[in-house]
């Protein structure tokens, strides 16, 4: 459609073969049964017409791979076939050529031939109508238009219709590209969040068990087995309830469930009870302070990552830090609510339970989802996680 052409385009179309036949077979018939396009031009043999003719059936199959050169060509073809008694078939075949032009040439070209024969045209008729002065004159202008201007104009149209054509594919395989990597997009995004669930929701119960199960190992008494025994049966049954919750969300969101609970920051002194049980063994201790205004609550999303925060920081905490006090602090000021978290630190022989090092990514990913500030690290004795979240209702759902 750009007019390059390749080696292996060098080769003449099928099409354009049996055009070239078609077009040099014609006009032998015609020109034996003395059929002219004008009978009045004797200076030269009648047989001399055929010359055009054959160059102009052999430019046939250059029509698609060379078609500038063939309209070139054909052009001097059909002046010179004005001066012999004529042949319609070379006539028709230099339409051809200026319609292939139109259609296989440049771009350039393309937009360009219309506009020259159709000023051609104009041209012709004016100087027809001048020098004969006969309404007889604008029969030249209508053949000249024929001739030239409307195959020129007839390919442009088809040309415009297969670029319209191409473009709206390219469009579409465009938009099915980006719809794909919307979904891929999507795709990682959901599982980056679900990964996020899992780890929120199960590390807390699991380290739990790991910390209270060495501890029933290594001390060897009935009542501290007990305690721990009773400490893991509780995490291991809450665990399981939070992985039924997690399997809930999971299925398909069309089939007919109960509601599942979310949890929110109202289960702020559950959560610090169950990490002052769980840490008791370990010389730890857990102190709330909960600052927030009565009467201001904020969107679920904000909520729900406040809550995971807590949550995993609790976790790090009875993991790492050094016996004394963790401190849990939520306040909300100036439309932002903040969540830290101060633990003991110093120096351990290594933590109490294993842990994956995805806890800190998971909760700078979730504030920064919400288009919030975190920070984690050491600060006077102590370490510190921070999350300040944007508490409006314009905030970005997790």
């Amino acid at each position: 459609m750009d007019g390059t052409v390749t080696t292996k385009s060098l080769r003449p179309h099928r099409h354009d073969v049996l055009l070239a036949v078609a077009g040099v077979l014609s006009g032998l018939v015609l020109w034996s049964f003395g059929v002219y396009s004008s009978s009045v031009r004797d200076l030269l043999p009648a047989w001399v017409a055929l010359v055009p003719l054959g160059v102009l059936s052999a430019l046939e199959l250059l029509r698609r791979t060379r078609p500038a050169l063939a309209l070139a060509v054909g052009t001097l073809c059909v002046i010179a076939n004005e001066f012999t008694v004529g042949s319609l078939a070379a006539i028709l075949i230099f339409t051809d050529l200026m319609y292939a032009a139109v259609v296989y040439g440049k771009p350039a070209a393309a937009r360009r031939l219309p506009v020259s024969t159709g000023l051609i045209t104009v041209a012709v008729t004016i100087a027809a109508l001048a020098w004969l002065r006969t309404p007889e004159a604008l029969l030249i202008g209508v053949v000249t238009g024929l001739v030239s201007f409307g195959p020129a104009l007839t390919g442009a149209t088809l040309r415009n219709h297969r670029e319209a054509a191409v473009a709206a594919r390219l469009r579409a395989e465009q938009t099915a590209l980006l719809a794909e990597m919307d979904r891929a997009q999507a795709i990682v995004a959901e599982r980056a969040r679900m990964a996020r669930e899992l780890h929120d929701m199960v590390a807390n119960h699991l380290s739990a068990i790991a910390i209270h199960s060495t501890a029933a190992l290594s001390i060897d008494t009935a009542g501290a087995s007990r305690d721990a025994l009773g400490v893991i049966r509780e995490n291991s049954v809450q665990g399981l309830a939070e992985m039924r919750r997690l399997i809930g969300l999971l299925r398909d969101a069309g089939a007919e469930r109960e509601p599942v609970a979310v949890p929110s920051l109202d289960g702020l002194e559950a959560l610090v009870a169950q990490a002052r049980t769980n840490g008791s063994a370990s010389g730890l201790d857990f102190v709330l302070r909960d600052d927030r205004p009565p009467g201001e609550p904020v969107t679920a999303p904000v909520e729900l990552a406040a809550y995971r925060i807590l949550q995993e920081s609790l976790t790090n905490a009875l993991k790492h830090a050094v016996p004394g006090t963790v401190t849990v602090h939520v306040g909300r000021e100036a439309g932002v609510l903040t969540v830290t978290v101060d633990s003991p630190y110093g120096e351990r022989p290594g933590p109490r339970a294993p842990g994956s090092g995805a806890g800190l990514i998971g909760m700078r990913e979730r504030t920064e989802l919400l288009g919030g500030e975190f920070t984690a690290g050491a600060a006077g004795g102590m370490w510190r996680v921070r999350a300040a979240l944007p508490a409006e209702e314009k905030a970005v759902g997790a």
